[in-house]
C-alpha cells in the first residue's frame, strides 16, 4: 500500500494515480469545472493556497511529467515554461487545442492531481494526496466496487463526449436553418425580379417570332421578284433572236 511519502518520491507510484481527478472536486472545487478548459499557472496557483513562483518552480522542474499528465506550454517555451529571451505573448493556441495565456503553462485535471502529488508546504495538495491514498486503499479492499467506479466514470466521459457533440451538431443545424431564412428571404426577393425578366423575355420571343415572319415574307417577295427577272429576261433574249435576219 502507497504512502504519502511514496506519492511524493515515486513517478511511477504517481502515474498509477493520475486517473483518480475525482479527488480533486472532492477536496476543493476545480477552478473551471463548467467548461472543462485547462487552468492557468494563476488558478492552480490560487487552487493550492501557493504563490505564482512555487507553481512555476515546480513545472520547471517536473516538466516532463507534467507534461505527460496534460500541462501545455507555450510555442518556444524554455525550460521552466516561458519562452527563451522572448517577454509575454498574446494568447495563442497549443498543440491540443489547449488555449495559452502569455508564456506561462496551462493545466488539465490530470496535470493538476500530479501537481498535488508533488507540492510539498500546501494544505490543499496534502488533504488530495490523503484522498488518493484512502481511494487506492478502498479499491485494494473492494476490487468490485472499483471496477464499479470505473465504468461508471467512463460511462461519464462518454455522456459528455456526447452532450459535446450533439452541441456542436444542434450548433450546426442552427447554422443552416439561419443560411435557410436568409436563402428563402433572398429568393423572395427575387420572386418580382424574376417575373419581370420572364415578361421581357416573351416580349422578346414575340418580336424575334414577327422578324421572323417578316423575314420569310422578304424571301418570298424576292423568290417572286428573282422569277419575274428570269423571266423577263427569257423574253427579251427571244424577242431579240427573232427580229434578227436570217444568215446567207
Amino acid at each position: 500500500m502507497f504512502t504519502e511519502s511514496v506519492l511524493l518520491e515515486s513517478r511511477s507510484a504517481r502515474s498509477g494515480m493520475t486517473h483518480r481527478i475525482d479527488a480533486l472536486d472532492d477536496v476543493k472545487a476545480l477552478p473551471r469545472p463548467a467548461t472543462g478548459a485547462p487552468a492557468t499557472t494563476r488558478e492552480v496557483a490560487d487552487y493550492f493556497d501557493v504563490p505564482v513562483r512555487v507553481v512555476e518552480a515546480l513545472a520547471a522542474q517536473h516538466r516532463e511529467e507534467l507534461l505527460g499528465s496534460g500541462m501545455a506550454l507555450p510555442d518556444g517555451a524554455g525550460p521552466g515554461g516561458r519562452p527563451a529571451g522572448a517577454p509575454p505573448r498574446s494568447p495563442e493556441q497549443a498543440p491540443g487545442g489547449a488555449r495559452l495565456r502569455g508564456s506561462s503553462p496551462v493545466f488539465s485535471p490530470r496535470a493538476m492531481l500530479t501537481t498535488a502529488m508533488l507540492l510539498r508546504g500546501s494544505p490543499t495538495a496534502r488533504r488530495i494526496r490523503r484522498r488518493l491514498l484512502a481511494l487506492d486503499a478502498a479499491a485494494r479492499a473492494h476490487p468490485r466496487v472499483e471496477t464499479v467506479r470505473q465504468s461508471v466514470e467512463e460511462l461519464g466521459r462518454t455522456v459528455r463526449t456526447l452532450a459535446a457533440g450533439y452541441g456542436a451538431l444542434d450548433r450546426g443545424v442552427g447554422r443552416l436553418e439561419a443560411t435557410g431564412a436568409e436563402l428563402v428571404s433572398v429568393l423572395r426577393d427575387l420572386v418580382p425580379v424574376v417575373g419581370v425578366l420572364s415578361s421581357r423575355a416573351e416580349r422578346v420571343d414575340h418580336r424575334l417570332a414577327e422578324t421572323e415572319r417578316r423575314t420569310e415574307r422578304a424571301e418570298e417577295r424576292l423568290c417572286a421578284l428573282s422569277r419575274r427577272l428570269a423571266d423577263l429576261t427569257e423574253r427579251t433574249g427571244a424577242g431579240e433572236s427573232g427580229g434578227r435576219p436570217a444568215p446567207e
